[in-house]
Parts: C-alpha cells; sequence; structure tokens
C-alpha cells in the first residue's frame, strides 16, 4: 500500500461512517413514516369499521320498520279483491234482472200478439162464416132449369160428330211441304244421259234425292166440317142434360155484390155452388159478356173458365167437371135457345129439334 492511500483512509472512513449515520437516520425516518402511516391506516379502518357497523344496525333495523307497510299493502289487495268482487256480484245481480224483464216484456209481447193474432183469426173465421152464408144464399136450386134444354135425350154419337166437328174448325189448315218444283236449285242435269252407266237423271232436286222436293205432302187446307144447326143444339142439350142428371149444373144469383170486383167473394160463391176450386179440376162458368164484374172477378182464377151464354157449346160442357149458370146467363141463354115447355121435352128431345133455333 502506498502512502498516499494511507493518508486517505481517515477520511474515506470518516465519509463511510458519515453515510451510514445519514442511512441509520432515513431508515429510522423511513420507519417512523410507516409506523405513522400504519397507526393513521389503523385509525381509519376503524372509522370505517364503525361505519359499516351503523350500516349493519340500520340494514337489521329498516325489515323491522317496512313489515308494516308489506301488511299494509297486503290489506289494501283484500280490500280491493273484495270490492271487485262484489262489483263483479252486483254487475251479475243487473244483468239477471235485466234478463229477467227482457224475458218477461218479450213474454208479454208474444202474449199480446197471440190474442192479436187470434183476434184476428177469430174475425176472420167470422168474415169466412158470413161470407160462406152469403154465399149459400147466391146458389139457386138446380130444379129451376128448364126441362127442355136439361132433361133431354142424350145422343152419344151425335156428340161425338159435333164435337169432333168443333175440333176440326179450330185446326188452322197450314201446313205445307215444298215440291220439286218449290226446291231451289236443280236446274242443271247433273250427268250426261248415256254412257254413265248410271240411272238418268234430270235435276238433283227430284223426290229420290236427298234435298229434293216432297210428293204428296201435305197442302194448306181448310178442316171445316159443315155441321147441321140442328145438330149442335141438339149434342148441347144432351150435353147440358147428362151434367144435370148428375147434379153438376148450378145456378147461382150473383158472385158478387156491389160494383166492385172481388176474387174472393166469387170464390166463397163458387166453392158453395160446385165444391172447392182446384187447378185440377175445370169448372165452366156461364156469365154475361156484359156483366164485367163477374168476369174480371174469376177470369184470373185457375181451372175456371169463363164463356159468354152464346158461346156456350158441346166441347165446353164436356170437357168441364161442373157448369154454373148465372141467373142473367141463364135466362139469356133459355131465349137463345128457343122456348120449350118444360114438360115432354125429354120424351120427344128430337122431335121438337126443328122448333128450335
Amino acid at each position: 500500500m502506498s502512502p498516499a492511500s494511507d493518508d486517505k483512509t481517515p477520511a474515506s472512513e470518516d465519509l463511510t461512517a458519515e453515510t451510514g449515520t445519514q442511512d441509520a437516520a432515513g431508515a429510522e425516518s423511513a420507519w417512523a413514516d410507516e409506523v405513522g402511516a400504519a397507526e393513521g391506516g389503523a385509525a381509519e379502518g376503524g372509522a370505517a369499521g364503525d361505519v359499516a357497523s351503523a350500516q349493519e344496525g340500520a340494514a337489521k333495523k329498516a325489515p323491522a320498520k317496512k313489515a308494516p307497510a308489506k301488511a299494509d299493502k297486503a290489506d289494501d289487495d283484500k280490500a280491493e279483491a273484495d270490492k271487485a268482487e262484489a262489483d263483479k256480484a252486483e254487475a251479475d245481480k243487473a244483468k239477471s234482472d235485466k234478463a229477467k224483464s227482457d224475458k218477461a216484456k218479450a213474454d208479454k209481447t208474444r202474449a199480446e200478439a197471440a190474442k192479436a193474432a187470434k183476434a184476428k183469426a177469430d174475425a176472420r173465421a167470422s168474415a169466412r162464416a158470413e161470407q160462406a152464408k152469403s154465399a149459400a144464399k147466391a146458389v139457386r136450386d138446380s130444379a129451376e132449369l128448364p126441362a127442355g134444354i136439361f132433361d133431354a135425350q142424350v145422343n152419344i154419337p151425335l156428340i161425338h160428330q159435333v164435337v169432333v166437328a168443333q175440333q176440326a174448325a179450330a185446326r188452322q189448315g197450314t201446313h205445307a211441304v215444298k215440291t220439286r218444283g218449290d226446291v231451289r236449285g236443280g236446274g242443271r242435269k247433273p250427268y250426261r244421259q248415256k254412257g254413265t252407266g248410271r240411272a238418268r237423271q234430270g235435276s238433283t232436286r227430284a223426290p229420290q234425292f236427298a234435298g229434293g222436293g216432297i210428293v204428296h205432302g201435305p197442302v194448306p187446307r181448310s178442316y171445316v166440317q159443315k155441321t147441321p144447326k140442328k145438330m149442335k143444339v141438339a149434342a148441347l142439350r144432351g150435353a147440358l142434360s147428362d151434367r144435370a142428371r148428375h147434379g153438376f149444373v148450378k145456378v147461382v144469383s150473383h158472385f158478387t155484390e156491389g160494383e166492385v170486383p172481388r176474387t174472393q167473394d166469387a170464390l166463397a160463391v163458387l166453392t158453395a155452388a160446385a165444391g172447392n176450386v182446384t187447378a185440377g179440376r175445370e169448372l165452366l162458368v156461364v156469365a154475361e159478356r156484359k156483366d164485367q164484374v163477374t168476369w174480371k172477378s174469376l177470369r184470373n182464377v185457375a181451372g175456371v173458365h169463363l164463356i159468354d151464354p152464346g158461346q156456350l157449346n158441346t166441347y165446353d160442357v164436356l170437357v168441364s167437371e161442373q157448369v154454373v149458370f148465372t141467373e142473367s146467363a141463364l135466362a139469356s141463354f133459355v131465349a137463345r135457345t128457343g122456348s120449350v115447355s118444360q114438360h115432354g121435352a125429354g120424351q120427344h128431345g128430337a122431335g121438337q129439334e126443328g122448333d128450335e133455333q
């Protein structure tokens, strides 16, 4: 070791000692700071612990304070439920009372309607009874029929001849066909006369060709058969006599009262005289054309055929089940066919036909 190093050694030692002393002091100061910090932290931790314990205590006391609030809410809910149930029961009761009231009103209304309907039906039945009584009064006894017309001899072959002539006269007779001269076309000879091996033809409108003319076909003509007037009168008398012997000829004074047409009243009289009027039956009503009230009352009734006394014929009498005369129509018919004695006309019948027009 050199002397210089030896000279420096005490100073270095002093510096080292001084540095150690400073380090010790710094360590002591740091320790003190740590202790102080520890104490401060302990103090803060104690304060925080007190706050936490206070909060825990408050938390433990809080349920005890809120328990009464929950109980009150449950009571309120129960009260509201009871009120809602009471309101519902009251509403159901009101609804039931209203239903009972409506039912009572409906029953009352139905009873009143039934009573009114019964009264209306009774009034209608009474009106029908009065109508039937009035209709019955309008029917006259068939014994008033003249025997010369309604008790004559019945000649069936004569009646058949007259009816056939009447039906034939009703035919139009406008039927017609085209002959070979009427059919259009066929003016040219279809092929030459010889050399074809076929039959000679002069026109394609000959009867043997399709589309050709018709031979011996119907032509327009009249089917009227001349029937003597006496034969017509005798046939009509025979038909009326046959109906009268079976009680199928009736006489009524009128069909309606007043000047206003009434189908209902006319049908009541017709029913009283000839029975029920249905579509399947054919009833012949003889009324004068000037009796417009009767014609307008019965002209649209199904199964009823109206005819004027001057147009009465054998065919209409035969196709009808019953014949109903009005008094004025019967008088007109008797005057038209000729007045004969009520006695002896049935025995002589055809012998007195020469006096009838």
